[in-house]
């Protein structure tokens, strides 16, 4: 099998989570390993993805972007209540091109922008007015023209080795393909036990 029909499938299962409504239809909860050993969890938002992978963006020195340094191994979980559906992603994070993160921080708001420069992602705030402090500053500097990304900011790029498909079924009866990337590029698919 290749990488595209199980991204043809993703991409079809997005689409009805969009038109069923869902609030946020593109979070992912993205887990990471640091150093030694002790996993965390966050969501995070699916900003695009292709036959290489899925694409979110962050700050490269937030503690997300330290334990990626540390350990590229991750895990992504898409849960879409209202269809009864899970997708499960394993696979390694590397950073997109700083073309990709260029043209990505372009798109967002400019307010969205700024905050880029002044949040140190995953840090103290030791005073309460800090954080306002320097989106002050970074407003009156970036206020006028285009917004440059901060060097510290961009894209990661999670290469999958496996995806999941869960969908519920009665009586806990649930269906689960594995899809697995073989050493030649292809993909196995085989159906578990829920």
């Amino acid at each position: 099998m290749k990488i595209s029909e199980i991204v043809k499938e993703f991409d079809e299962n997005l689409e009805k989570v969009k038109e069923s409504g869902h609030p946020e239809p593109t979070a992912m909860s993205l887990a990471t390993v640091s150093k030694d050993g002790r996993p965390s969890s966050r969501i995070v938002l699916l900003k695009e993805f292709s036959d290489r992978g899925f694409v979110f963006y962050t700050n490269y020195e937030s503690r997300k972007g330290y334990q990626l340094t540390e350990n590229p191994n991750v895990a992504l979980t898409f849960v879409w209540h209202g269809l009864k559906k899970q997708v499960r992603v394993e696979g390694r994070a590397e950073k997109v091109s700083s073309e990709e993160s260029d043209a990505y921080f372009s798109t967002r708001p400019k307010k969205s922008q700024i905050g880029a420069w002044a949040s140190i992602q995953s840090r103290e705030i030791e005073n309460k007015f800090d954080f306002e402090k320097r989106i002050a500053k970074y407003t009156l500097k970036y206020g006028v023209g285009k917004v440059p990304r901060p060097d510290f900011w961009g894209g990661y790029l999670v290469v999958p080795e496996l995806i999941e498909f869960w969908e519920a079924r009665e009586f806990r009866l649930h269906d689960r393909r594995v899809f697995e990337r073989q050493s030649d590029g292809d993909w196995s698919v085989k159906k578990i036990y829920p």
